[in-house]
């Protein structure tokens, strides 16, 4: 019991169960799935769709912090990519065209590439600190998309591109398995290659890992460009989901939740050890958490504080210095009890 307790993804997963469950209890519908038309519908469901952009930002996240940095740029990539994607099908004569909508996707993530590169080469090549490298990017990304979209919200109408997180496959959403799809892919990168070691040995110590033979500078460079790809792709469902480019909305505080979700799952912000399946869990808590605020109908100048407040005790429970205080409080509860109970005895 002691070692199932200890486990790193006990307490996320504990949060995450402990969430459903009160969503059970205050709607018994939570839990129902309906089928209409061979589609799947219900709030869980519901769960598994929208978490889908979060779940590709936070992926690149987790490489990123194992790395010792941090990037809050991700947002500002999703409105570039949406903005570049959607531009291209808006101009398009043909905007029905799976041709068309495969050039607009593959434009945006290849544009969202080439920021991460940018990124990396600050970080990794220049030295500069990944919070101010990113920040720059964070500030002039939304001002390229408005650029693009020229400073208004543009509007498509394209069956295929729509399809990308309205569209249905066996039932689910096809957003669900998109973000399946990075999960496998990421989990098999960096943990059945020898990368993920490599990648914690930079966020462990960068000085010893590079005496040791490690490139950590491509490494490093690596992460942000991983990041890039899974924030432009994460743009392009984003802008299916609205089927509008919105350079001000799109991706708004996304990094502050995919970082709440990578802290969540247990990956600490020092860098080092990560765990992909604690990010996993971690956004669908998040998600979870969104949907009880939503259902509890908190007005939403006061929701920030809602779910700080819920993320503030799932930290605490989480928090091992708090499990040591308990059990220090345990002991010290049944060191005074016990001397009574031998007086009563004797």
């Amino acid at each position: 019991m002691k070692k199932i307790l200890r486990h790193r993804l006990f307490w996320p997963t504990a949060a995450l169960i402990a969430l459903i469950a009160l969503n059970t209890a205050s709607r018994p519908s939570f839990l129902s799935i309906t089928v209409r038309d061979g589609e799947l519908y219900g709030s869980l469901i519901d769960i598994l769709r929208n978490s889908a952009p979060l779940m590709l930002v936070a992926l690149g996240m987790t490489i990123v912090i194992a790395t010792r940095g941090i990037d809050l740029s991700v947002g500002a990539i999703m409105a570039v990519s949406g903005a570049v994607a959607l531009t291209i099908i808006d101009t398009s004569d043909s905007p029905n065209s799976l041709g068309t909508v495969a050039v607009a996707i593959g434009v945006g993530v290849l544009v969202s590439l080439v920021l991460g590169v940018w990124n990396g080469f600050l970080v990794a090549v220049l030295g500069i600190q990944p919070i101010i490298a990113t920040l720059v990017l964070m500030l002039a990304g939304r001002g390229i998309a408005l650029l693009i979209t020229e400073g208004f919200i543009t509007t498509v109408n394209s069956d295929p591109y729509k399809f990308m997180s309205q569209g249905y496959v066996i039932g689910l959403p096809f957003a669900f398995f998109v973000s399946v799809a990075a999960i496998v892919i990421i989990a098999i990168i960096e943990r059945r290659t020898a990368l993920g070691v490599l990648t914690e040995s930079v966020g462990i110590n960068p000085v010893a890992s590079r005496l040791a033979g490690v490139r950590s500078r491509g490494i490093i460079w690596g992460a942000y460009v991983a990041s890039g790809v899974l924030a432009g792709i994460a743009g392009i469902l984003y802008s299916s989901n609205i089927m509008a480019a919105d350079a001000n909305a799109a991706g708004l505080y996304i990094e502050l939740y995919a970082i709440l979700a990578v802290v969540l799952g247990g990956t600490a912000l020092t860098g080092g050890k990560f765990t992909i399946a604690g990010t996993v869990i971690g956004v669908f808590t998040i998600q979870t958490l969104t949907s009880t605020i939503t259902f509890l109908g908190v007005p939403p100048a006061a929701s920030p504080v809602f779910m700080a407040s819920v993320v503030i005790i799932v930290v605490l429970i989480q928090s091992p210095r708090v499990h040591r205080l308990a059990r220090n409080v345990g002991r010290s509860l049944r060191s005074r009890s016990t001397p009574r109970n031998a007086e009563v005895a004797s």
